[in-house]
Order: structure tokens, then sequence, then C-alpha cells
């Protein structure tokens, strides 16, 4: 059984290998023609494809052309004119952002002390046990770590623990003043995305009340309410996403004050016990 099947396998490769017979319907004579014949019509072909391709591409050069001359204006005052009635209320938070932004970076700027040497000459002064000379100190400058140290100062002869009262109470002020504006800044963060996401709906109902109002259905109806649409959403994103960067940047500087506040009040406290401890006061 074996021999028979090995004896099949070699006659199948066998036949597997002899080459194909040529094509009945072409006669073997005029192969040589057929050659040449294809010969001669490549290059006709080849040069009517190259003339395509170029019509193609002066037709595509052309209809760019086209396309950008009929596009639109991309200025400010015509963006806002399409981005329909939200782009008021947009702008409005806008204004607001900027303003607080700018007076809340000022207001810290003009506050912001370097803690360390502040505290030292403050030290210096409780222990000479000048605590007029400190007060004025804290008087001439700025700030809620100076405030606080006044506020201690001016009860000092109370005892610790109406220094620690005052001093709480006083830093409770300082942090009503640091925080002024910084709701504001969050809430336009979260209203503009809001008014931008309205005017897209604005658009949109806009754009399917003209399709189905008119008869015949063409591109330049629905353009101009998805324009609207897309423009109050970009507008409530972009005022939004600076405002938030703001937002968080002044955080961060009122968690510095805070630190700063503790850092006095701590020192404040124990200096003064230390100089009640020693009967210099």
């Amino acid at each position: 059984m074996r021999k028979f099947l090995l004896l099949f396998l070699v006659l199948s490769a066998a036949l597997w290998a002899q080459p194909g017979e040529p094509d009945p319907e072409v006669p073997a004579g005029d192969e040589e023609t057929a050659e040449v014949t294809e010969q001669q019509t490549e290059p006709v072909e080849e040069t009517v494809e190259e003339t395509v391709v170029e019509e193609t591409a002066q037709g595509a050069q052309e209809g760019e052309e086209v396309e950008r001359a009929q596009s639109a204006s991309m200025d400010p005052m015509d963006l806002f004119l399409a981005g329909g009635p939200f782009m008021y209320p947009l702008l409005l938070a806008l204004l607001i952002g900027i303003a607080v932004t700018v007076e809340r970076f000022i207001s810290y700027r003009k506050v912001k002390i370097n803690v360390g040497p502040f505290l030292e000459k403050m030290g210096g002064f409780i222990r000479k046990g000048d605590v007029k000379g400190a007060e004025e100190m804290c008087e001439r400058t700025s700030g809620p770590v100076a405030a606080i140290m006044h506020s201690g100062l001016l009860r000092h002869d109370k005892g610790l623990e109406a220094v620690e009262k005052a001093v709480e109470s006083s830093g409770g002020i300082e942090m009503a003043y640091l925080e002024k504006g910084i709701v504001v800044l969050a809430s336009i963060s979260s209203i503009a995305p809001m008014l931008g996401f309205l005017g897209t709906v604005s658009g949109m109902i806009r754009a399917f009340g003209e399709i189905a109002a008119a008869k015949n259905v063409e591109a330049s109806l629905v353009a101009g309410g998805i324009q609207e649409a897309l423009i109050t959403t970009a507008t409530g994103l972009v005022i939004a996403i600076p405002i938030q960067m703001s937002h968080n940047y002044f955080i961060s500087r009122i968690g510095k004050f805070v630190v700063d506040m503790e850092e006095a009040s701590i020192f404040l406290v124990d200096t003064l016990a230390e100089m009640e401890h020693l009967k210099q006061l």
C-alpha cells in the first residue's frame, strides 16, 4: 500500500512540474506580432495617463483658488457678530475675569514680603523690650503677616491667650481679603463653557429650523447656525482656560500666604512666651 502511495505522489509531482501548454487562441506565429503591438501601445497609454494627471492637477489648483476666493473673513468683529447673542455675555465674562485677575495680581504683589528677615527684625525688637518699635515696624509693612503680628503685639500685655485670639481673628480677616475675587474667577471658569454650549444648542436649533422651513436644502442654509454653534463653543473654552489657570495660580499664592502667617504667629507667641518667662516685658 505504501508503494502505491509513493508512486502516486511521484507521478503527481511529475505532472505538476510539466510546462503549461500555449494558449490555443493565440497562434504561435503571431506571438512576436502581439509583443510588438503591446510595445507600441504602452507609450500611447502612458502619454494619455500623464495628460489626465496634469489636467486633474490643474483642476485641483483651480478648485483651490475658487475655495480660497470664497472663504469667509476671519476678522474678530466678524466672528463676534457671527457667534450670535451669546457672545455678549461671554464678552462680559471675559472683561470681568481680566479685571479681577489684574487686580489680584497687583494686590498680591504689593503684600508680598520676605518673611525670614522680617521676623528676625521683629524678634530683635521684642527681645530688647521695644514693643513699640515692633508695632511701628508692622505698621510700616504691608501684608497679612505684618497685620497679624501687629494685632498680637497690641494685646501682649493681656497674656498669651489674648495674643493667640487676636492673631486668629486677624488671620481670618486677612484670609477674607486674600480670597477676594477668587470666587468670581471660579464662577467665570465654569460659566463660560456653559454659555458656549448654550450658544451651540441655539445655533443648532436655528440650523435645523432653517432646514425645516426650506423646501430645497442647501449647505448655505445651515452654515450660519453651525458657524454660530462652533464660535460660541470655542469662545467659551478660550475664556475659561486662562481664567481657570489664573484661579489655580492665585490659590497657590494664598496657600503660601497662609503658611507665612502661621509661621509668623508661632514665632510671635513663642517669642512673647520666652520674654514673659524671662520677665523682660
